[in-house]
């Protein structure tokens, strides 16, 4: 049984998308590596109203990572609901994100992700 999930910040220090998503890389890697099952990212969803950067390129890796297999899952935050199955997937693996703020909240600004 792993230790649940981890929430990392990706927004920190203003990096241009190509840096968060090497981030992304680093922080998947790592939270792996801490024995966690699930990781939290906080991407924002762009200042501007049109879907930030970040978040778009973001969830564009997450879904080559998913289909090579190497991520299990992923629900964007304003999926994040018990009547999704994605969700319901990680929310197993990771009981305390029953807690969290933003289940059931349709953020756009965040994503799950099971490992």
């Amino acid at each position: 049984m792993g230790k649940g999930c981890r929430t990392v910040n990706l927004e920190a220090g203003m990096p241009t998308a190509d840096l968060a998503v090497r981030r992304l890389t680093y922080e998947i890697a790592s939270t792996r590596g801490m024995g966690f099952d699930g990781l939290k990212i906080i991407h924002g969803y762009g200042s501007s109203g049109k879907g930030g950067r970040i978040r778009v390129e973001a969830r564009g890796y997450l879904a080559r990572q998913l289909s090579l297999k190497k991520i299990k899952a992923f629900v964007p935050g304003e999926e994040f609901s018990i009547f999704d199955e994605g969700a319901r997937k990680i929310l197993a693996a990771c009981p305390d994100l029953r807690k969290d703020n933003d289940l059931d909240r349709s953020n756009n600004g965040v994503t799950f992700i099971l490992l």
